[in-house]
């Protein structure tokens, strides 16, 4: 696979589980930041700017761009403080689907990586692809039976 040129990173997981339920987990700014288990977070929001605080990995910065509730959810990351965040600027979007088997499909796309240098390119492509594939399943394992 060529990454040179990549812009976007997509997951998707199949969830049994209620379309509010996972609404109410993706519609929260930096929900996926932690260490593959849902945990909860300190958030301080001022109109639609959010500073997420979480207690492993510190502090992160979030624009909420789009809000359609139970369906679509979309921030800008705006990097973190207190980490070494190396993906400011990326835009991540969820979508919440119904499967004819009764399931929530949650889907993730990330996008923004093409501005990236092609040093760091490839490197954080690999990361974020391996973050989401835990992401989705923490957001699996936790919200299946609500």
């Amino acid at each position: 696979m060529d990454t040179e040129r990549q812009d976007a990173i997509e997951a998707t997981i199949d969830i049994t589980a209620t379309a509010e339920s996972v609404w109410e987990l993706v519609s929260e700014p930096g929900w996926f930041i932690n260490g593959g288990a849902i945990t909860p977070h300190r958030i301080e929001t001022n109109g639609a700017f959010s500073i997420v605080h979480d207690a492993i990995y510190g502090q992160f910065e979030f624009e909420t761009v789009t809000l359609e509730a139970p369906r679509y959810a979309a921030f800008r990351s705006l990097g973190g403080d207190e980490w070494d965040d190396p993906v400011p600027n990326t835009l991540v979007e969820f979508w919440v689907e119904s499967t004819n088997s009764g399931a929530v499909r949650l889907r993730v796309m990330e996008s923004g990586f093409a501005a990236f240098d092609q040093d760091e390119h490839a490197r954080v492509i690999s990361a974020n692809t391996r973050g989401w594939n835990a992401e989705m399943l923490a957001a699996q394992r936790y919200l299946s039976g609500k």
